[in-house]
């Protein structure tokens, strides 16, 4: 039987995958986030964990580097990669949202200047809205963004909003709730659709247990 190669990214969304992976039966002992390892082994030595960087995971998938990745929703929105997203984890919720300073009546604007790491999905929220945008790219820190002056809002991730409110920031508006999905290299799929469906199913059965 060949094996069956996964990707994701080390943190929080792995630490809890790899827990819910291992209340299903597919346990990785060696793992740990202290190593420096960027490959693990499966305690059946039939599934191989590959370690990449968050925004690379649907690439590796797309590509076959990889037949099975664990990436959060918001990722998956903004590099939109040809991939089958097969099952929502329900960890590492969050949401997409617009952020800014309250009372800001950015519907009002007929241009705004956004910073964000999710340009894509940024641009597409705001043209479906009519409003122009000049959109930054940052990587870090975007909510010093309005603090600066630099932009009017910002598009980000929202777990708990503590980061806005010590910042003097609110959300705005709703884009997408995001969570850890599971998606699938469409050859993979075809050509071991059997492994992968076990391993879904699984996993699937694990997560009904415990939402």
């Amino acid at each position: 039987m060949s094996k069956l190669t996964v990707a994701m990214a080390k943190g929080r969304t792995a630490t809890m995958a790899i827990d819910l992976l291992a209340g299903a039966g597919i346990e990785f002992s060696s793992y740990s986030e202290a190593s420096r390892k960027l490959v693990f082994m499966d305690d059946t030595g039939t599934v191989k964990l590959v370690v990449v960087k968050s925004v690379d995971v649907p690439t590796y998938v797309e590509n076959g580097a990889a037949d099975i990745g664990v990436i959060g929703k918001d990722v998956l929105l903004e590099e939109q990669k040809d991939v089958y997203e097969m099952l929502d984890l329900g960890i590492s919720k969050c949401k997409l949202a617009v952020a800014g300073f309250p009372n800001h009546k950015f519907m009002d604007s007929s241009r705004l200047t956004v910073a964000s790491k999710y340009p894509k999905v940024t641009k597409a929220h705001f043209d479906a809205k009519g409003i122009r945008t000049d959109i930054i790219t940052l990587n870090g820190s975007i909510e010093l963004a309005p603090l600066i002056g630099m932009s009017d809002v910002i598009v980000d991730i929202v777990e708990s909003g503590k980061t806005l409110k010590e910042n003097g920031l609110v959300i705005l508006e709703d884009i997408a709730d995001s969570s850890a999905r599971i998606i699938v290299n469409k050859a993979s799929f075809a050509i071991k659709t059997k492994q992968i469906q076990a391993f879904i199913a699984k996993v699937k059965k694990r997560v009904e247990v415990r939402s």
